[in-house]
């Protein structure tokens, strides 16, 4: 008879085999009314699972994290009752847990629209008040095809005719509706709650393969209480004001258009943000004993192929045949035979090849080589996103090549390097993960299982805590993450380093160690903002457009309230600018209001204004950005103020 092993370590023997509900039960009243499922030696479980044999058992509420993953695989089967319940000749087919929420996919003629979201959750949240009860049913194959197909239910007939023969194809009713699922779910609908709202209509093709019929996909969010909804509508709308194509049209930072799909126009104020935080990291690389190198934008397909990434990344690559015809007419075409070459996603096969000229020494590792070199991935048109997610893209790439014995002390100084960026950049919220092998990869297990121990070792010996991510590695490498929380409590995965000693291996990569012998030096693949534009469009969404004064395109305005103050406009403008900010006069025959207000909706740190007074005086009168105050001083302290503020704060 089962002996349960509670998280505490206390043990409980039973003398028959036990429920989830009944352990809670018997722990207290209670736990019992906040249990909702278990966690059986670590697979999360039905509440009504029964243990029959020896087991650890940690059973679950709604304030824990799987409870919430729980709440939302509920409510998208919730949704699609609701849907069935007031448009019966709706089929359903899947409706998974995403991020922040749910979906549902839907076979429907009638198109739905958001006008129809308001009577659906109402009817959702009456499921909830009729405490439905959940129960699961396992059915055989043949049979469960046959009811679904009787119901009309075709899609759901579809997807257990594809499951593997030796599958138990589970059903899990709630009140009379019943729905085809893997589970686990909670005991009644009760448990769901109604902390929900359905937020959004989209088209999906049926399996994600365009030949397939168009479905109608609904999206909602749920949570364990109302603060909590409430919370992420709030951070939804902060967003909205936030998002970086908006601020980026408003403070004529770049363009994207039709005919350079997933590439960015920079416009001089972007540009000139990009060049402020590219020679920042520049000069954080260099006080950190990195060599900068340029590589090729244009490589032979058989460099990619030695590399692996022919034949695991070629789809995502752009390749163009090694042949142009002697004549350019309509009717021109390339060799079929030539060779072809590839636009490079990535710089770590070309660096591979500079470590390679001439004979490398033990003394010379490590070696650390950078570049923010522009690579161009072939991304989906639907998975473009402004300048987040781009086909063109710069990266502060940088690669270690160093022995085995140096890893632990290059992660620690790489790690370093990045929480002082981040903190300098503005974000202090940092999260590690280590994501570890893949599914698809090359190397061996064994390869695998020394270079995640390495790698974790080289953590834990730097007193860093960490998360592992399973299965989500590089194909050749696992690797670290490095999650940032912004203004508004979302997260972004910016820096990694991978530990890979396949690369070198594959590309032949050698130095001469002490004993005369030549060995194969291991490879840390390494960037801390990633790719240039996307960080951008995060400082932008987190700052709101309020960038710092260094990185800011315009650190300062200098407007006039009458003309008599336009030479001395002039002269401050021009006095700011000698000393190296970014400066300009407005001196335009408008009101003073609808010029700071213009300047302000530019994101303009700080607004000088000069009347005859200030002229006379030789004073400013200095107005930050958010701020309605204004304080008059000298021009002099308001260099010094500028200035000292402008600094990058390396050079501080």
């Amino acid at each position: 008879m089962p002996v349960i092993t509670l998280p505490d370590g206390a043990e409980r023997a039973y003398d028959h085999p036990v429920s989830g509900a009944d352990i809670a039960a018997d722990i207290s009243k209670s736990l019992a009314k906040k249990a909702i499922a278990m966690k059986v030696d670590g697979e999360l479980m039905d509440l009504d699972h029964v243990v029959e044999k020896d087991a650890q058992v940690a059973l679950v509420t709604r304030d824990d994290e799987e409870g919430l993953e729980l709440i939302r695989h509920d409510a998208a089967h919730l949704l699609a009752q609701a849907v069935q319940a007031l448009y019966p000749d709706t089929q359903v087919t899947i409706g998974p847990v995403i991020e922040d929420g749910f979906f549902y996919d839907f076979a429907r003629d009638e198109p739905f629209s958001t006008e129809d979201f308001e009577k659906i959750e109402q009817k959702m949240k009456e499921l909830v008040d009729a405490d439905l009860p959940t129960r699961k049913e396992v059915w055989p194959r043949a049979e469960a095809i046959a009811r679904f197909e009787a119901l009309g239910e075709h899609y759901k007939a579809e997807i257990i005719r594809d499951l593997p023969e030796d599958e138990e194809i589970k059903v899990y009713h709630h009140g009379d509706w019943y729905d085809l699922c893997r589970g686990p779910h909670l005991p009644s609908t009760k448990h769901i709650g109604k902390a929900f709202k359905l937020m959004k209509l989209a088209g999906a093709y049926w399996r994600g393969d365009h030949r397939n019929a168009v479905l109608q996909r609904i999206y909602g969010t749920a949570w364990a209480n109302e603060k909590q909804l409430k919370q992420y509508l709030h951070r939804l709308e902060e967003a909205e004001k936030r998002d970086h194509r908006k601020l980026g049209k408003e403070m004529d930072l770049f363009h994207l258009q039709d005919e350079a799909q997933g590439s960015v126009f920079w416009h001089p104020n972007g540009y000139t943000m990009w060049v402020e935080l590219e020679a920042y990291i520049r000069r954080r690389l260099n006080d950190d004993g990195y060599v900068e190198v340029k590589t090729p934008q244009l490589i032979d397909a058989k460099l990619w192929e030695k590399s692996g990434h022919w034949g695991k990344y070629s789809q995502n690559m752009f390749v163009v045949p090694d042949d142009v015809p002697d004549t350019v007419s309509d009717g021109a075409t390339f060799d079929p035979d030539a060779k072809l070459m590839a636009l490079k996603p990535m710089n770590c096969p070309a660096h591979v090849q500079i470590f390679n000229q001439g004979i490398k020494s033990y003394r010379d590792l490590p070696m650390r080589m950078a570049e923010f070199g522009c690579c161009h991935r072939n991304e989906p048109h639907g998975a473009l996103h402004g300048i987040m997610r781009v086909r063109q893209f710069t990266q502060d790439d940088a690669h270690i090549f160093c022995r085995w014995d140096q890893i632990a002390e290059e992660t620690k100084k790489f790690c370093a390097l990045a929480s002082s960026v981040y903190e300098d950049l503005g974000f202090e919220d940092v999260r590690i993960a280590l994501a570890t092998r893949p599914e698809m990869r090359i190397g061996t297990d064994e390869e695998w299982d020394r270079m995640e121990r390495v790698l974790g070792d080289a953590l834990t010996d730097a007193g860093l805590d960490y998360e592992v991510l399973e299965g989500e590695g590089a194909f050749y490498a696992p690797k670290l993450e490095y999650h940032l929380r912004d203004a508004i409590g979302r997260s972004w995965q910016c820096g990694t380093l991978q530990l890979d000693p396949l690369l070198p291996e594959r590309l032949d990569a050698t130095f001469i160690d002490e004993d005369g012998s030549k060995q194969r030096p291991v490879m840390l693949h390494r960037a801390i903002l990633g790719s240039m534009e996307r960080f951008i469009g995060m400082l932008i969404e987190n700052h709101a457009g309020r960038m710092p004064l260094w990185l800011s395109p315009t650190q300062a305005v200098v407007t006039t309230i009458t003309s008599d103050a336009d030479a001395y406009a002039q002269e401050v403008a021009e006095a700011l600018t000698k000393v190296g900010l970014r400066a300009k006069a407005d001196t335009r025959n408008e009101k003073i209001n609808y010029k700071v207000r213009e300047h302000s909706n530019a994101k303009v740190p700080a607004i000088l204004v000069c009347g005859g007074r200030e002229a006379e005086e030789r004073t400013v009168s200095i107005r930050r950005l958010g701020s309605k105050e204004n304080r008059t001083i000298s021009l002099d302290q308001a260099i010094d103020e500028l200035v000292k503020e402008a600094t990058p704060p390396d050079l501080r």
